[in-house]
């Protein structure tokens, strides 16, 4: 299944919150649209330290991503990447999130369903708030990199 998927091209997001310690942030590829009306959104986590304060948050931002930000997704994806330093261009929303103004979109969420899948938990949220960034072309993850476009 893992070779199969690799094969598939796939957009990039990154799933920011407030932790309890300060913010929180992963890289996923597995996020999707699930309903217009209403408005809601899918992705699965991995059981790791930042996807269980993810789980635990009552709001999460899915950030889409451009081509500009393949550095970003690769610093959220690795476990010793840096995550909201000051010059990535990170802001908080008063809702408290972190959130990244330049993403193509960014998609305030609240958990509707956590369903447990194996190791991974799949997430369904319905979607809040919806911001607007500037177009900035395409950033897709295939065969184990991040690819511009």
């Amino acid at each position: 299944m893992k070779a199969a998927f690799r094969r598939y091209p796939t957009g990039v997001a990154i799933l920011s919150a407030r932790g309890p310690d300060g913010p929180v942030g992963l890289t996923a590829s597995s996020v999707a649209s699930v309903s217009v009306t209403p408005p809601a959104v899918s992705f699965s986590l991995m059981a790791t330290p930042t996807a269980r304060l993810l789980l635990a948050a009552p709001s999460i931002v899915v950030h889409l991503l451009g081509s500009k930000h393949a550095g970003l997704a690769d610093d959220f994806a690795r476990s010793d990447g840096r995550r909201f330093a000051p010059e990535q261009g990170w802001d908080a929303l008063p809702s408290g999130e972190p959130v990244l103004p330049d993403a193509l979109g960014a998609l305030r969420v609240a958990p509707l369903h956590r369903v447990p899948v194996g190791d991974a938990t799949l997430v369904v949220a319905e979607v809040l708030e919806v911001f607007h960034g500037p177009d900035d072309g395409r950033l897709v993850y295939h065969r184990r990199s991040f690819v511009v476009g």
